[in-house]
């Protein structure tokens, strides 16, 4: 399973303009596929008169799941050539829906295809992607004397620090790469001589 991705950085629109057709490609995060499918519905309901709705996503960190839709376009002119842009960029877990509103030139099966994969990548570049990594999630408790220093020496290394809690003890919540949870014990051990405890909370895909 790939180790991190790239995956679109929020919910945006994106239009052009493109011999007086109009191109709205919606692109939004997609968790799975019935988050994609939800997507697409909606697209669909906020723009009934348009002339095609075609998308496509991409689940998953490895890309495994995808699909594509021409929506009544020439078959590959549209659902093809924008899951291709995805797949080409890397971007997982990402749907794009392209509205188009017909401005009453044609434009052939190649200018189709370069307007319709044109429209994606220039809404991701508009919007822009986050990386996302997979990380060992950690537990360290440590008492109040040490916690203010540590969690500044946490931040400062760089490591992810996804909850910080209050109570008796003071309680982090913070992910590691995989291949550094040993490293990051010993350091552990050695800034805090020894005084914190390091739980293991499995892993998970988080945006850095």
């Amino acid at each position: 399973m790939a180790d991190r991705y790239l995956t679109v950085a929020r919910t945006g629109v994106h239009e052009s303009e493109i011999k007086r057709s109009r191109f709205l490609c919606t692109l939004a995060p997609a968790a799975d596929e019935e988050a994609a499918q939800a997507v697409i519905r909606g697209v669909r309901r906020e723009h009934p008169s348009a002339t095609h709705n075609c998308f496509a996503y991409v689940i998953g960190p490895d890309g495994r799941l995808h699909r594509a839709s021409d929506d009544g376009e020439p078959g590959g002119t549209a659902g093809t050539p924008m899951l291709q842009v995805l797949l080409g960029r890397e971007v997982r877990d990402t749907v794009a829906v392209v509205t188009r509103y017909y401005g009453g030139i044609q434009l052939g099966a190649g200018g189709l295809a370069r307007a319709y994969g044109g429209a994606v990548s220039a809404a991701l570049d508009e919007i822009g992607t986050v990386e996302r990594r997979r990380l060992a999630l950690l537990t360290v408790t440590v008492d109040h004397a040490r916690a203010g220093r540590l969690e500044n020496d946490l931040r400062s290394a760089g490591h992810v620090l996804r909850d910080v809690r209050y109570g008796a003890d003071v309680t982090l919540a913070l992910g590691v790469p995989e291949n550094e949870v040993a490293a990051f014990t010993s350091w552990l051990a050695d800034v805090t001589s020894g005084a914190a405890r390091c739980e293991a909370a499995g892993s998970a895909y988080v945006d850095m």
